[in-house]
């Protein structure tokens, strides 16, 4: 009988925030792997609280191949959120030390020049229990990577909101401006105008 086919599923999360990198993260499995993701109670990481996210994180990578991928806010700024996604989900297969049979992407869109098979699928992170198992991968990641830079700014709130565009984030922009984190092509980070000589004046705190 021939071996089970490798499957990878992929996810990114982050797209929407405004503040860090988008990261990305993928995990490998044969088919007859998802029994146990189900059992683990793995599902869409949006459906779950911050302490059961960390544990099945912990669950997940030490039961299955998993690899993580991101793209700089500089590459956001430059390529647009779409492709910079797009750059951390292929930078995360990359990594892999095996090659999966087929790659599932969650989404409506393939990566470009992929060398393997791939299969997009909308709201795979619903669908698929593999796409589910990396999306909580790549969130307790990305979460824990923000967190530690809220220690650095703390007015921001950044262990919160984790970087979205809520109420006490855009307030802290206004007040104190951006850092060399924060997204500078999404329009609530965008440095403003001196309206007297139309030149761009923005404030920005380094992050060493």
């Amino acid at each position: 009988m021939s071996a089970e086919p490798l499957i990878a599923g992929v996810d990114e999360v982050g797209r929407g925030a405004l503040f860090g990198p988008v990261v990305a993260a993928v995990v490998v499995t044969v088919p007859s792997g998802f029994a146990r993701l189900w059992e683990l109670g793995v599902k869409d990481s949006k459906q779950l609280s911050p302490q059961k996210r960390q544990k099945l994180s912990q669950q997940i990578q030490r039961d299955f191949v998993c690899r993580i991928g991101y793209a700089t806010v500089k590459e956001i700024d430059r390529l647009n959120i779409f492709h910079a996604s797009l750059l951390a989900m292929s930078r995360a297969i990359g990594k892999l030390p095996l090659s999966p049979s087929l790659c599932w992407v969650d989404g409506k869109h393939i990566i470009k020049d992929l060398s393997i098979p791939q299969k997009a699928v909308i709201q795979g992170d619903q669908q698929s229990p593999v796409i589910a198992a990396a999306s909580i991968v790549a969130k307790v990641w990305r979460d824990d990577l923000i967190t530690r830079w809220h220690r650095r700014y703390p007015d921001y709130g950044l262990s919160r909101h984790k970087g979205y565009g809520t109420a006490q984030h855009l307030e802290a922009i206004g007040n104190q401006g951006v850092t060399s984190q924060h997204r500078l092509s999404f329009s609530p980070c965008q440095p403003r105008w001196e309206h007297d000589c139309r030149t761009i004046c923005p404030r920005v705190i380094e992050i060493s």
